[in-house]
């Protein structure tokens, strides 16, 4: 409020008081106008109200767009009146884009027409955003003075008469146009004295970190939420009477309800009363479901329909007297659509939302969150058909939600439905956030029975596998390996390799991670070395590794089950088949797999017995490389191996003829001379990975891992002591053992003695060795591999040696993220298998480790 000559106005008044004398002028004070963080100021005035100043005083240039600017930009004349309809075009795409944006926007334009306003308005709306009016109003002879006084103004003194006769026919009624609030600046003193403060939107909390308690649909059922808070950690307060009127955490969480704590159940007065509390005292949030707004129409006497469990909640209010359902009323009547948390990264609204509508303030907004994405048609149970938004979300925030009730809590692209039907029989469930955790307890009995069967967020047979699982870009919600996201491009990539050339997705439970090397050496003569791999486990923190030799052959998945008939059992394969060995990519070894198979069941036999299972899932590589390699050998390295030799020969003649002749040509002998033996040293290098096989006679194959069995995933319960002694227990011709030693990497004489094992070990013939460490860390790279002088020939060439100082420059940090998510990815597609999830859910793990293969990372790492 202020006091100026003759009038008393409110910043927000559309009404003008009658004039007093002018003897009672007092000085005008601060005039306070607040407008939206994120929304449209459409700013009102005459020629010469002085708009543009007002503007350029309170808002940053970028956030202004005047009609004056656009007409600059298309006809560059900011007072061509015959370029206006082409220049609010602009305007109103510029305005548009930038409340899609979520961006504060001012339109500086004299706006002083009903039908200027409405596109504005209709622009905020279109965008899901609040829209203020300011209005700045000074008299006739100020505006004509100031128009005089500018000499690109040339238009005559009746145009300002009418604008402001247009102005003073809309200003009474300029609030029903569609205006949050009208702001009335009523002469030069109290436009001077203005200041705009920014206020954020009731749904906008993101100043609030948590930690929160996520409440799903809670229908009345007290003695469910009484458990789920307790479980939760909660101390309640009770009355004389044993009833809940209070709650507090020890550790300062906020609870935050999703809405729906009315209808159905056996006490809803009871609910409300502690949930109202726990706000009140600030412990506790809580969103509208569409049961309150339902409920408090009832209360208000409008006509509804008493269904769905309200007339329940309607007669256990008749009992509580005026004062509790007046303050019930009160409270469900003020609750906002959704919240916005945690800087953006949480949002929780009772049926779910949207990204777009994220922080947004509309009708539609609030339709969506109380009711979710619905058709307007009924289903056979006569329940809203609502679209299932949650599997095309791609936004960066979680959103929880309830509303629809589903027998188990589950993460879809980044949400998370938390009504599981309390009310229906089924469970209380709240998230934890911000670790994740579900929490449930189960409903003490059926206290209202469901109109229809509790369904799941994806009802199909467990086998049925759908395309939408894996195209497009999605994030996944992992447990061990967190939220990753799928870019559609790398989705589409692997959709091509495994509807090509991928074996039985039954058979597909797992596929092996890349492995990042070890940080590039310092020493002469060294782009990797073990020392390096050392320490840098004992700088995340790892005491003990294991060093395992590294076989230069194919690696190999091998899953086997004891006999068709465990084929058929846990797998779904009925076809007489008992196992799938594959690659790295999922494709099979050979065209008929079977003998492979039966031979390596064969080997492994003990393991079904020893570790009492009926399946098991190895890791390891299969021998000799040419096995699968052969093709690769035949037209890359042999082609490469053989021109070396064959040109440096005939460069080493040429240039012996040249110093015969007397030209100093002896650098260049030598170094002909050095490549000539790199050659050499290529050459034997990839052949030494090469010996003769016919069918199966000359293969073996060389585990390393146990992945899984029924009921375990040793590759993350179990140690690697475990690991190198279980398959270390199996002697068979098609085994071929794999050496390997544990390492204490603060003891300086282990760490040397692994270096000369690595040492003879790669002068020998040996490709190099994978230092692991021996127990899972999370803080640390699940394996570095760390290859030998010669091997590292095949990879970056026969001269390699020479560009040292060029590749130690080599970046390995987007190696190592891949490296951790893949191996995070292939642990949760094998905890999922083991755990019996449906295959879809399984594959869809084992399919996302395949997509970020096809991410820019040198293949040469």
């Amino acid at each position: 409020m202020s006091t100026r000559c003759g009038w008393r106005v409110s910043a927000t008044s559309t009404t003008r008081p009658a004039p007093r004398p002018r003897w009672r002028c007092s000085p005008v004070t601060e005039q306070l106008v607040h407008v939206p963080k994120m929304g449209l100021v459409v700013l009102v005035g005459i020629s010469g109200s002085g708009k543009s100043t007002f503007a350029q005083r309170h808002f940053k240039p970028t956030e202004v767009i005047s009609s004056d600017f656009c007409r600059g930009l298309i006809a560059d004349d900011v007072n061509d009146q015959s370029a206006t309809p082409d220049a609010f075009d602009v305007l109103g795409y510029i305005v548009g884009t930038r409340l899609r944006r979520g961006l504060l926007t001012v339109v500086d334009a004299t706006s002083v027409q009903p039908a200027a306003r409405k596109s504005l308005i209709r622009l905020a709306k279109d965008n899901d955003v609040l829209v203020d009016a300011v209005v700045l109003d000074v008299p006739e002879s100020v505006a004509v003075q100031r128009n005089r006084e500018r000499a690109d103004r040339t238009f005559a003194d009746q145009v300002i008469r009418r604008q402001r006769e247009q102005l003073r026919r809309s200003l009474r009624g300029m609030r029903k146009e569609g205006f949050r609030r009208v702001h009335v600046l009523d002469g030069v003193a109290e436009i001077d004295a203005a200041v705009v403060r920014r206020e954020r939107s009731w749904n906008d909390r993101g100043d609030l970190t948590g930690p929160f308690d996520i409440i799903g649909d809670v229908h009345g059922c007290i003695g469910e939420l009484r458990s789920l808070l307790g479980e939760l950690g909660w101390q309640i307060d009770v009355d004389d009477a044993g009833a809940a009127v209070a709650a507090t955490h020890p550790e300062g969480r906020t609870a935050v309800f999703v809405g729906d704590l009315v209808d159905r159940g056996p006490d809803t007065p009871a609910v409300l009363r502690l949930v109202m509390k726990m706000v009140l005292d600030g412990h506790a949030m809580c969103v509208s479901g569409n049961h309150e707004a339902k409920l408090v129409r009832a209360l208000r006497g409008n006509k509804v329909q008493t269904s769905h469990g309200l007339a329940e909640s309607l007669a256990q209010l008749e009992s509580m007297g005026t004062d509790f359902r007046s303050a019930a009323t009160q409270f469900m009547s003020g609750l906002v659509s959704h919240y916005v948390l945690d800087g953006g990264r949480l949002v929780v609204a009772h049926a779910g939302l949207k990204e777009a509508y994220h922080g947004r303030s509309s009708s539609r907004v609030r339709s969506f969150a109380l009711y979710g994405d619905t058709t307007g048609e009924t289903d056979e149970f006569g329940l809203p058909v609502r679209l299932p938004w949650a599997r095309d979300y791609r936004g960066a925030a979680v959103v929880v939600y309830g509303h629809t009730p589903t027998p188990r809590a589950e993460w879809v692209n980044n949400t998370i439905c938390l009504d599981t039907g309390a009310v229906f029989g089924g469970a209380l469930t709240a998230l934890r956030y911000p670790s994740r955790e579900i929490v449930s307890v189960p409903a003490e009995e059926v206290w209202y029975e469901p109109v229809k069967p509790l369904v799941g967020t994806d009802d199909r047979e467990p086998s049925t596998l759908r395309i939408d699982d894996v195209i497009g870009t999605r994030w996944l919600e992992t447990e061990h390996a967190g939220k990753v996201k799928i870019p559609a491009e790398s989705a589409a990539a692997a959709l091509e390799v495994m509807s090509r050339f991928a074996v039985d997705p039954r058979w597909l439970i797992y596929l092996p991670p890349t492995m990042s090397p070890a940080a590039a050496s310092s020493r002469n003569g060294f782009l990797e070395h073990p020392e390096d791999a050392f320490a840098a486990y004992r700088e995340w923190g790892v005491a003990e590794v294991v060093c395992e030799e590294k076989h230069m052959g194919s690696r190999a998945v091998a899953i086997l089950a004891r006999d068709a008939d465990a084929a058929a059992r846990r797998f779904g394969v009925a076809d007489g088949s008992s196992g799938m060995v594959y690659t790295r990519t999922g494709r099979s070894f050979f065209d008929d797999p079977t003998p492979l198979v039966n031979t390596l069941r064969a080997a492994v036999s003990d393991l079904f017995d020893e570790l009492d299972t009926d399946w098991l899932a190895l890791d390891g590589e299969l021998l000799p490389w040419n096995a699968k390699a052969l093709p690769l050998i035949r037209e890359q390295y042999a082609p490469v191996g053989a021109a070396a030799g064959a040109s440096l020969a005939a460069l080493a003649g040429v240039l012996d003829a040249a110093s015969a002749r007397g030209l100093d040509v002896d650098a260049l002998r030598e170094r002909t001379a050095r490549r000539t033996g790199n050659a050499a040293a290529y050459r034997e290098a990839y052949r030494r990975y090469v010996r003769p096989t016919s069918g199966l006679d000359g293969v073996t194959f060389a585990p390393f891992c146990v992945l899984a069995f029924e009921g375990d995933t040793p590759v993350l319960t179990k140690d690697h002591r475990w690991q190198m002694e279980t398959v270390g227990r199996l002697h068979d011709s098609m085994i071929t053992p794999t050496r390997h030693r544990f390492v204490d990497v603060r003891d300086a004489d282990a760490c040397a003695d692994a270096v000369q094992w690595w040492l003879d070990l790669t002068a020998a013939g040996g490709e190099g060795m994978v230092v692991k460490p021996l127990t899972s860390s999370r803080n640390a790279q699940p394996g570095l591999k760390v290859r030998g002088r010669d091997y590292l020939r095949i990879i970056y060439g026969p001269d390699y040696l020479d560009d040292l100082p060029v590749l130690r420059k080599r970046h390995l940090g987007h190696k190592r993220h891949l490296a951790t998510r893949e191996h995070g990815l292939g642990v949760e597609a094998l905890t999922r298998f083991v755990a019996e999830a449906p295959l879809w859910k399984v594959h869809q793990a084992v399919f996302a480790v395949l997509a970020l293969e096809s991410e820019g990372v040198d293949p040469r790492l």
